[in-house]
C-alpha cells in the first residue's frame, strides 16, 4: 500500500485525489495548502485528517511514501527537491519547474535519492493516446519529419496565479504549450531539439470586458492582474532534422478555440485532437482510418486516473515511469528557449 499525499489543494488537485481514492493500493493520508480554508474544507469532503498548512512539516512525516506536487509553477523544483530529499515518491504536475537550471537540480535531486520522479504530461496517459503509441512503435508511420498543434482560446485567460508570471513563468506557452510540446515531441520519438525560433505576442490582456461568453476562471480570478503574453508561436527543429511548428493563446480574435495534433511521417500520419484519425496508404490508394474503440477523443478525467495509477505502480513495483525527470528537462529547454527567442528576436541555439 502506498500512503500518498497531495500538496496544494486547489482545482487541478481533484484530478490527483480522486484517483488516489480508488486506487485499491493506496492510501491518501495527508492534504497540505497554505489556504487553511480551502485545506479544511478539502479534508473534510474527502475524509483526510493529517491537514497541513506548511509542506516542510508535512515531509517530516515518516508515514507518507509520495506526493502529489499540486500547486503554483513557481514552487514546483522547491517541494520536489525537498520531497525527494525526504526519501518520498514524487508526481509534479506541468511544467516541471520554470527554469532549466530549476529542472536540472530536480534531475539531480532525482538521481541522488534514487526515487520515482513523475511529470504530470497527463496527454501521454490518454487512452487515445496509448493506441496511437502502440501504431507509431511498430512502425505505422515511418519516421516521423513533422509535427503541428494548435490549442486556441479565444477568450480563455483563467486570471489568478495564471496570470501572475511570478507564479507560473509565462502565459499560455507554459501552461498550454507545455501539453502541446511534448504530446508532439513524444510520439516523435524525443529527438533533440536544437533550435527554436519563437514569438509571444500581449495585445488584448485579459478581455474581462467582453459579455456573453463564459469561460474558466481561477478561483483567485483578478482581472486587472495580467501581465503574462496572449499568444505565443514557434518553430521547432530537431537533431534528426525534424521539426514541430506549435502556436498557443490564452485570448485571439478567433472565430472559435481551435485544439488539434498532427503528426506526419513516411510511412503514413495521425490525428491525436480533437479526435483520433491515422492516415496511410496501400496499393496506390491514401486510407483515412478510423479506429473502433470506444472513445477518440482525449478524455481529461480517464488519463488523470491513468495517469496516477502508472505513478502508484511505478513506486510500488520499481518500473520506470512513462513521464521521467529528464522528459520534464527537455521539455523546459524547450519552453525556456521559445521565450528567449520571442525576447530577444532571434533563433535560440540548444
Amino acid at each position: 500500500m502506498l500512503k500518498v499525499a497531495v500538496i496544494g489543494t486547489g482545482s487541478i488537485s481533484e484530478f490527483h485525489i480522486k484517483p488516489y481514492l480508488a486506487n485499491e493500493e493506496a492510501e491518501l493520508i495527508a492534504l497540505c495548502d497554505v489556504n487553511e480554508g480551502r485545506l479544511a474544507e478539502k479534508g473534510e469532503l474527502y475524509g483526510v485528517t493529517q491537514l497541513y498548512s506548511d509542506y516542510k512539516d508535512l515531509l517530516e512525516n515518516d508515514e507518507i511514501d509520495a506526493v502529489s506536487i499540486c500547486t503554483w509553477n513557481n514552487s514546483h523544483a522547491e517541494i520536489a527537491i525537498a520531497a525527494l530529499n525526504a526519501d518520498k515518491h514524487v508526481l509534479v504536475e506541468k511544467p516541471l519547474c520554470m527554469t532549466v537550471e530549476e529542472a536540472l537540480a530536480v534531475e539531480a535531486a532525482v538521481k541522488e535519492s534514487g526515487k520515482v520522479l513523475q511529470v504530470g504530461f497527463v496527454r501521454r496517459h490518454g487512452d487515445n493516446a496509448k493506441l496511437l503509441k502502440n501504431f507509431v512503435d511498430h512502425g505505422e508511420l515511418g519516421e516521423i519529419y513533422y509535427a503541428k498543434t494548435s490549442c486556441l482560446r479565444r477568450l480563455g485567460n483563467p486570471g489568478g496565479w495564471f496570470s501572475d508570471r511570478t507564479k507560473s513563468g509565462g502565459g499560455p506557452l507554459i501552461d498550454l504549450g507545455v501539453h502541446m510540446i511534448d504530446i508532439c515531441w513524444y510520439f516523435m520519438g524525443k529527438p533533440k531539439p536544437v533550435s527554436v525560433s519563437g514569438n509571444a505576442y500581449s495585445k488584448l490582456g485579459n478581455r474581462s470586458h467582453i459579455e456573453n461568453l463564459s469561460f474558466y476562471q481561477a478561483a483567485d480570478y483578478d482581472p486587472g492582474l495580467n501581465d503574462v503574453e496572449d499568444l505565443t508561436n514557434a518553430l521547432i527543429r530537431f537533431e534528426n532534422g525534424a521539426s514541430l511548428l506549435v502556436d498557443v493563446s490564452f485570448t485571439l480574435q478567433a472565430k472559435k478555440d481551435e485544439l488539434y495534433v498532427k503528426l506526419f511521417g513516411d510511412k503514413g500520419g495521425a490525428e491525436i485532437e480533437p479526435e483520433l484519425a491515422i492516415v496511410t496508404e496501400k496499393h496506390n490508394t491514401i486510407l483515412n482510418i478510423t479506429p473502433q474503440v470506444d472513445n477518440l477523443k482525449f478524455d481529461f478525467t480517464k488519463a488523470f486516473s491513468n495517469e496516477i495509477n502508472h505513478f502508484v505502480s511505478c513506486c510500488l513495483e520499481g518500473k520506470e515511469t512513462i513521464a521521467p525527470v529528464s522528459d520534464g528537462v527537455q521539455v523546459m529547454r524547450m519552453l525556456n528557449a521559445v521565450y528567449e527567442s520571442a525576447k530577444t528576436g532571434r533563433e535560440v541555439y540548444l
